[in-house]
């Protein structure tokens, strides 16, 4: 940990680079809605153009699935024309600024949320490009360029409000290969279907029983955990509880990457996956690759033993449909194994405040998590996710939450004439489990919370968006989240969280 915050000190240094980046994103948006205004016979703004010439724009997508519910990609990704492309790139800017005013506290602790209230922005810019290798094969790189800091440097809450705050915050633009991966995909008949391209996939035709095997530096959550109305903090929710299930310890480092394998079975209804990642040495700690791919340079930073440190996933999915609203459900296990310190041993050490690297020897941490999404009517959806870990080794990577619950609707703004917005609402309620309760309440610090002493309570929170289109391509979005307990106390908060966040892509 100590690593990283040095990345964290001094947030104010990078103001005048982040006011620059978030000029630009306006001007962006202004321009882009000027070009959008071209004549039908020519690309909207959003468009790519691949080595076979054909544009990529906006998704398209049957009317009677709820964004893309079969493969389990976002309402604005990509478009499913039958094209195979051979090569593609896409450019995207997010630009996020939050704050909140001054919140009732009784005391302060080293990972508390500040007491006096502040605002922060984050901005990442993302450059991805991808290839067809050979029949069945892509390859994928993704340049990523971050700066800024989450409230608090992203301490204080446990439902943390910026799905875009990394723990490794920077006060000057940072960069690093975020992807850098091979896919390799087996068709075995039953028919085809048209894969929409986007970011991360070459679109064309595919058979609709195959079996796709992913190897390189990526996300879990690239495969893992997707939901149509909740998944990308880019263009839906902002809050870390409802872009993932945050029971889930997702292998990764600080940045949400590493290295690792996946294998999907996919089937006309049905669908199986494995993974295989590698963790890194240290709680929230940066990856071995990450000394060759960060720029600046990092200096140190490594994956524990592979046999010793690692993080294994397994997933099934169902498709379904009731009348003709469809649905999903994907039922999540996870097991974890590293040099983890246990909480109850922590405890059991009268020393004061508790130190829990003392306890670390090889320990597993498994958890369960049940993802569901239903279109209730068109352009409106539901969706669920419910999750729940042991609770007794010490989180290493995501969140300390142990048990999650969260339920929201999503709904497109069609109905008032508005086809491109999305409204969405939804509510959260995250747990710890006793022994882990007994940590913070000793002075114990995780991954988000630590305020050097705990009035327990469960941490629920409530987050409402708008996201109106602009253009094509470009969207801003006006958010708000209430949040009681923060990191499960009741001697601080409520907290409201007020935001607002630019995205653009083509």
């Amino acid at each position: 940990m100590k690593r990283l915050e040095t990345f964290a000190r001094e947030g104010g240094r990078g103001k005048n680079r982040i006011t620059f980046w978030l000029a630009a994103g306006l001007l962006w948006g202004t321009a882009a809605k000027k070009v959008c205004a071209a004549p039908a016979d020519e690309p909207p703004c959003s468009a790519t153009r691949g080595l076979d010439g054909t544009n990529a724009s906006e998704t398209s997508v049957p009317a009677d699935l709820p964004g893309s519910a079969r493969t389990g990609l976002s309402p604005a990704e990509g478009r499913a024309d039958g094209a195979e492309r051979f090569w593609d790139w896409h450019l995207q800017n997010t630009d996020i600024v939050q704050g909140y005013p001054a919140i009732p506290a009784k005391y302060s602790g080293p990972n508390s949320l500040p007491q006096g209230g502040e605002t922060r922005e984050t901005i990442s810019l993302d450059l991805f490009f991808g290839v067809r290798l050979w029949p069945g094969a892509e390859a994928h790189l993704d340049g990523l360029m971050w700066q800024g800091f989450g409230l608090g440097n992203t301490f204080g809450v446990e439902g943390f409000p910026n799905g875009e705050a990394f723990k490794l915050g920077s006060g000057v633009p940072n960069g690093t290969i975020a992807r850098l991966f091979i896919r390799q995909t087996l068709g075995f008949g039953g028919g085809e279907e048209d894969v929409p391209a986007d970011q991360l996939t070459l679109g064309g035709r595919q058979d609709v029983t195959r079996l796709t095997l992913t190897l390189g530096r990526f996300s879990p959550k690239d495969i893992f955990d997707k939901n149509a109305y909740a998944n990308d903090p880019r263009t839906q929710f902002m809050n870390w509880s409802l872009m993932a299930n945050e029971a889930w310890d997702y292998p990764a480092d600080a940045l949400g990457y590493t290295t690792g394998f996946a294998v999907e079975l996919q089937q006309p209804e049905w669908a199986l996956r494995y993974g295989f990642f590698q963790l890194a040495d240290v709680p929230n700690g940066l990856t071995a690759e990450d000394q060759y791919l960060k720029w600046p340079h990092v200096g140190s930073a490594n994956d524990g033993p592979l046999l010793e440190s690692w993080g294994m996933v397994t997933e099934g999915e169902r498709h379904y449909t009731i009348g003709r609203h469809p649905g999903v459900l994907r039922l999540l296990a996870y097991l974890n194994h590293a040099n983890m310190g246990r909480y109850q041993t922590a405890i059991n050490d009268p020393t004061r405040p508790v130190d829990i690297p003392a306890t670390r020897a090889g320990r597993f941490k498994f958890g369960f998590g049940l993802n569901w999404e239903q279109e209730i009517m068109k352009n409106v959806g539901f969706f669920s996710r419910v999750g729940w870990s042991d609770g007794r080794s010490e989180a290493w990577v995501f969140s300390d939450v142990d048990y999650t619950a969260t339920a929201g609707i999503s709904v497109k703004g069609e109905a008032w004439g508005r086809s491109g917005d999305t409204f969405g609402w939804a509510g959260v309620a995250n747990d710890i489990a006793p022994a882990h309760r007994k940590f913070f309440a000793a002075g114990g610090t995780g991954i988000l919370a630590g305020d050097g002493a705990l009035s327990y309570g469960w941490e629920k929170l409530l987050e409402v968006y708008y996201d109106f289109k602009i253009c094509p391509g470009t969207h801003a979005t006006l958010d708000y989240q209430f949040i009681t307990n923060p990191a499960f106390n009741r001697d601080r908060g409520p907290v409201s969280i007020f935001g607002a966040r630019l995205h653009w892509e083509f």
